[in-house]
């Protein structure tokens, strides 16, 4: 699933042994990657922060919260050697309902609910992971169109659609109109 890019890859943490490192590095393991030490030749992987934070979603009849909305927030960086570095957020959010009368079994819920949104995160991060050595090759071929261009002399031109988008669209607002008629 994940390109020959990050095969191997270096992995640093605001928490070396915290629940979302051994997480992640579970993942590696999943997905065939290797973890190395870090160098200027590996990429690297850093884990920023973690964060959870909740809000009130409903209220029993006295006022007090009857559920609540959890999120789960990871700020992490990823640098690739001679292509740069992208920083991403990923959040997961679980929605949570509270009894006053079960607390210490909704504080265990609690507790379960937090480990299966690190879980969720780290398959978050390794999905991005994936995308991100796409992005990157994208980003390199555009840089190399452009410098072959600005050495000609030419203008440089982006193009933001495709004629199939272009023809796609025109038949999506083609049958949106038949069917309003």
């Amino acid at each position: 699933m994940l390109p020959d890019d990050i095969a191997r890859l270096s992995l640093t943490s605001f928490d070396k042994y915290g629940p979302l490192t051994r997480m992640v590095k579970s993942q590696f393991k999943l997905h065939g990657i290797e973890a190395v030490p870090p160098s200027s030749q590996v990429p690297n992987l850093h884990l920023i922060s973690e964060s959870q934070g909740e809000r009130t979603l409903s209220l029993y009849q006295n006022s007090r919260a009857a559920e609540y909305e959890l999120t789960y927030t990871v700020n992490y960086q990823v640098v690739v050697p001679e292509k740069g570095a992208k920083r991403f957020t990923t959040k997961v959010n679980r929605s949570f309902l509270d009894n006053p009368l079960t607390a210490l079994a909704k504080s265990v819920e609690r507790d379960m609910l937090l480990d299966e949104m690190r879980q969720q995160a780290s398959r978050q991060i390794m999905r991005q992971l994936a995308r991100l050595t796409a992005d990157l090759n994208q980003s390199d071929s555009d840089n190399a169109e452009r410098s072959a261009s600005d050495a000609n002399g030419s203008v440089t031109t982006i193009e933001t659609e495709t004629d199939a988008d272009k023809q796609a669209a025109d038949r999506m607002f083609d049958t949106m109109d038949s069917a309003a008629q």
